[in-house]
């Protein structure tokens, strides 16, 4: 049986915000934006249409999940972008206000540097070698 990770729900404070962050300074694909009754949506994006996995941007309802909104991971590397153009990515996404925590260093597995997304969670960009 042939399974996949479909979609990781990533909460944030506002839709058209991380729509913004997602398909201007990361370059994704925006797959789906139904509404789903008050104040809700169904809004899907991933890096592009064919990449496997997707996000749900889920807006944060209520105090627990409020507190998690950026720290979905405890402070550790929450997701991992991959790309086939490490410095042509980067630029974009610095040109687009990403805020990088490193600058780009080259390890055995690939050329990486540890971003933060528009809530504060931590995601590598990662050229694999």
């Amino acid at each position: 049986m042939l399974r996949h990770l479909a979609t990781v729900t990533l909460l944030v404070h506002d839709y058209d915000e991380a729509i913004r962050f997602f398909t201007e300074a990361l370059r994704f694909d925006l797959l789906e934006d139904t509404p789903r009754g008050p104040g809700k949506r169904w809004v899907v994006v991933a890096p592009s249409r064919n990449a496997g996995a997707t996000l749900l941007l889920a807006k944060a309802v209520g105090e627990e999940q409020q507190a998690a909104v950026g720290n979905q991971a405890g402070g550790r590397v929450f997701l991992f972008l991959h790309t086939q153009d490490f410095p042509a990515d980067y630029a974009h996404m610095k040109a687009h206000g990403v805020r990088f925590l490193e600058e780009p260093r080259h390890e055995p597995h690939g050329t990486v540097a540890i971003f933060l997304d528009l809530c504060g969670n931590k995601w590598d960009l990662l050229q694999p070698a």
